[in-house]
């Protein structure tokens, strides 16, 4: 499902299936550069042709991947795919939610390098709904601005943002006080 900011709108259990091997979520990651043919793809992750060329069935199935253009080589014919879209959103009604997102980013993490930052905060917060939803927009704002690059030739960070409700208990009034 696709909606007018160029999203797809991940609803389905076969969306998520499809999403959910960490090969065909690396390929998708991979397709964000450019389009590249299943050779190239299968370079890039050091794997096999025919299981890169599985796995992109898979996505094309989905409707996460498409044929970009074709190119003629040596009498044959060479495929490039792409992303059907810029972003992935989670739909409301969903039967996951940011768990998904979060293990994917965790899937996709490095151990730490001393010469690159690599910061991970975890802070809870007390807001009204009005609160979380003005939040919610200016961290939606600012994953999609020009605040946040994409320099080529660049190293590959990870940008998760997260607001999510949390089940932390309230203790009762203290009598004290």
């Amino acid at each position: 499902m696709r909606d007018d900011r160029d999203h797809v709108v991940l609803s389905e259990p076969d969306q998520f299936k499809a999403l959910g091997h960490p090969l065909r979520h690396r390929v998708v990651l991979a397709l964000r550069q450019r389009p590249a043919t299943l050779g190239q793809l299968a370079t890039a992750l050091a794997v096999t042709k025919g299981t890169v060329a599985y796995h992109v069935k898979v996505l094309e199935q989905a409707g996460f991947v498409r044929v970009a253009h074709i190119r003629r080589v040596r009498g044959g014919v060479e495929q490039y795919y792409e992303p059907t879209s810029e972003r992935l959103r989670i739909g409301t009604d969903a039967p996951v939610g940011g768990d998904f997102l979060v293990r994917a980013a965790l899937g996709e993490m490095l151990p730490a390098d001393e010469a690159a930052p690599d910061v991970t905060i975890l802070r809870h917060v007390r807001l009204t709904v009005a609160q979380a939803r003005a939040l919610a927009a200016g961290m939606e704002q600012f994953a999609h601005s020009e605040q946040v690059p994409d320099e080529q030739g660049g190293r590959p960070y990870g940008l998760l943002l997260s607001l999510y409700r949390a089940d932390i208990p309230d203790l009762p009034d203290d009598p004290a006080d």
